[in-house]
C-alpha cells in the first residue's frame, strides 16, 4: 500500500524555520502501532495522521515515541496540505475530529486554527528547576508552566532534560514578556514525550493566551518561539476557545511504501 506523506515547516513563511510536521494523508483505516512506527520514522516533533471522514477529517497525532491528545502546529500543517494539494478548496473550512474534539481551520491570509482555551492554574512544581527563577509556576494538568522575570533569561536557559522529564506530564512551558516586537516569548520542553525542545508549540499557546491575555488585559496577542529555529504565532482568545494562526511551507512530498 503506498501512502502520500508530507514534511511541513508551521508558524513560519520561509523553510527551515518554524516547527517540522510530517502529515501523511491515510487512504484507509491503519492501527496506531503502524502510525507510530511511522512518527518513530519520521521523527519530527509530531506526525499527523489524516483519515477522511464524512464532510472532515479524522486527525490523529503521534510524537517519535507516543500518540498525544492535541497538536496545534502538526494540525495547521495539515490544513495547509489538504488546500495546498487541492483535497479541500482554500475558501472551505476544514473540520478535524481529533481526541480533544472537533478542530477547525480556515484560511484568512494566514491559518486559522480554533482550539480550546485551556489556560494554567496555580500549583507548585514538584522539585525547583535549576536555572529557572520562577515569578509563577501553574498546570493545565497538560504541562506545567513557569513565567520567569525576562526575555533574556529565556533565551539563556540551558535545560536539563533529565529534570524535566522527572517533572511528568506532557512537558514544560517556560515564558515571559517580550519588551520588543512580540507581547509575550516562550519555549517548550517535552523530553517526556520524546521531544526534548520543541520549535514551535501550537497547543502550549492554548495555555499561554489565556494567561498573558489576564496579566496584559489584551485578547488578541502576537507571540514568539524562541527555539533555535524560531516561529511566530499569531493569538486571539474568544471566550473558551482560542484561535491560533501562523503560516506553513511544504519542504518535502514523497510516498510511503509499507
Amino acid at each position: 500500500m503506498e501512502t502520500q506523506i508530507y514534511v511541513v515547516d508551521a508558524f513560519t513563511s520561509r523553510p527551515f524555520a518554524g516547527n517540522p510536521a510530517g502529515v501523511c494523508l491515510l487512504g484507509g483505516e491503519r492501527d496506531a502501532s503502524w502510525m507510530q512506527s511511522v512518527a518513530a520514522e519520521m521523527r519530527h516533533a509530531e506526525t499527523a495522521f489524516l483519515l477522511r471522514v464524512g464532510d472532515g477529517f479524522g486527525l490523529r497525532w503521534f510524537t517519535p515515541t507516543t500518540e498525544v491528545d492535541l497538536c496545534g502546529h502538526a494540525t495547521l500543517a495539515s490544513a495547509h496540505v489538504l488546500w495546498e494539494t487541492g483535497r479541500v478548496n482554500r475558501d472551505e473550512p476544514i473540520r478535524f475530529q481529533t481526541r480533544s474534539g472537533i478542530l477547525t481551520a480556515r484560511f484568512d491570509q494566514r491559518i486559522v486554527l480554533d482550539f480550546p482555551s485551556i489556560g494554567p492554574s496555580n500549583a507548585q512544581l514538584p522539585h525547583p528547576v535549576a536555572g529557572l527563577q520562577p515569578l509563577w509556576t501553574g498546570t493545565n494538568q497538560m504541562d506545567w508552566f513557569i513565567e520567569i522575570a525576562s526575555e533574556l533569561e529565556l533565551r539563556h536557559y540551558q535545560p536539563d532534560f533529565t529534570e524535566i522529564e522527572s517533572l511528568g506530564l506532557r512537558g514544560l512551558i517556560v515564558t515571559a514578556a517580550s519588551p520588543h516586537e512580540f507581547d509575550f516569548v516562550s519555549r517548550f520542553f517535552a523530553p517526556q514525550s520524546g521531544v526534548p525542545e520543541d520549535p514551535v508549540t501550537g497547543s502550549a499557546h492554548c495555555c499561554l493566551a489565556p494567561y498573558w491575555s489576564g496579566k496584559l488585559d489584551k485578547t488578541k496577542m502576537i507571540a514568539h518561539q524562541a527555539s533555535a529555529r524560531g516561529g511566530v504565532v499569531g493569538v486571539e482568545l474568544k471566550g473558551q476557545r482560542v484561535e491560533l494562526s501562523g503560516d506553513a511551507v511544504t519542504v518535502l512530498g514523497g510516498v510511503l511504501r509499507c
